[in-house]
């Protein structure tokens, strides 16, 4: 969806809870990121090691320079909405009033997406 070519890569999502704030928690998901060994690019949506998107942080609707929830394209995104979809499809989405599964229902077709079997959920 945009972007460069890439690899087959695997998608996933993860709910859970915290006591960081929204920022905070962002900036936690960078330095992961970091650690893992991603590197700055200039290229928009380029193939990389680790990617982790904050997609939405309880009901709340943010838009700042750094940080905007819920995720400005996750609504178009299949490859975010599947995964998210296995964990909570009956989840609204705050702004767009539609749940996860509609969502996802509603996007757009990818050919280059691949659905593998359910893995058991891991708890965290």
């Amino acid at each position: 969806m945009g972007g460069p070519s890439q690899p087959f890569y695997l998608n996933a999502a993860a709910v859970g809870s915290t006591r960081l704030g929204p920022h905070e928690l962002l900036e936690r998901l960078c330095a992961l990121e970091r650690a893992a060994g991603r590197k700055p690019s200039r290229i928009r949506n380029g193939p990389r090691l680790l990617d982790l998107d904050l997609l939405l942080y309880g009901n709340q609707i943010i838009s700042s320079k750094t940080l905007t929830v819920p995720h400005l394209r996750m609504a178009e995104r299949r490859f975010v909405l599947a995964p998210l979809a296995d964990l909570v499809p009956g989840r609204v989405v705050p702004g767009l009033r539609k749940t996860v599964a509609t969502l996802l229902a509603m996007a757009p077709a990818s050919d280059a997406m691949r659905v593998g079997a359910p893995r058991p959920r891991a708890r965290f």
